[in-house]
């Protein structure tokens, strides 16, 4: 089966998801700068999801290079991943309107932390029909950086409830360390 119809899917529910995020952000009716200090939670979640997505798009944008053909587990495996990223605009304004309170930092946390596994259970999909002499075997490895992602949402989920800026620090990091481009892909498929 061609991966094309696949990655077009996935770039058009993407875009949407980003579409949402940015339609749930309301201007203030007055027009002083100081108007905008309201919204600034509002502001600084929408620019941490935006930064995940991008992060999810680069990233499975570059995994489906070294996609050969799909099967059916990877469809549903990609539907999987694309219902959580869905929920990341709910989450997004919810934590930003309530300026970051427990609940809503937690439940974000929860949405990254199944997008990630989604994601990881999408790339074993993707092995598991490829072979482990595939190029996207050799590519990922361990998967060191997105285990360690993942178990870092895990960490950042119920210390929500006890220091929710700890967890949207640790939200924070996560993005940082997967803006720097993940060149493993692109290696493999060089040599």
């Amino acid at each position: 089966m061609s991966k094309s119809r696949l990655e077009a899917f996935s770039d058009g529910v993407i875009a949407i998801i980003i579409t949402i995020m940015v339609l749930e952000m309301k201007a203030p009716h007055e027009t002083t700068l100081q108007a905008l200090i309201p919204i600034l939670p509002v502001f600084l979640s929408y620019t941490l999801s935006f930064v995940f997505i991008g992060i999810y798009w680069n990233n499975h944008h570059h995994l489906f290079q070294a996609v050969h053909r799909v099967n059916g587990w990877a469809l549903w495996a990609n539907l999987h991943l694309l219902f959580w990223l869905s929920l990341i605009p709910f989450t997004t304004d919810w934590m930003g309107e309530n300026h970051f309170i427990a609940g809503p930092v937690a439940l974000y946390g929860i949405v990254l932390f199944m997008a990630g596994l989604a994601y990881y259970i999408l790339v074993r999909v993707l092995i598991n029909h490829h072979g482990n002499e595939s190029v996207i075997k050799r590519a990922i490895g361990s998967d060191v950086k997105g285990k360690f992602s993942v178990g870092l949402y895990a960490i950042a989920i119920p210390t929500a409830f006890y220091l929710p800026i700890v967890s949207c620090l640790i939200y924070f990091v996560v993005a940082v360390m997967w803006l720097i481009p993940d060149k493993r892909i692109e290696k493999t498929l060089e040599a």
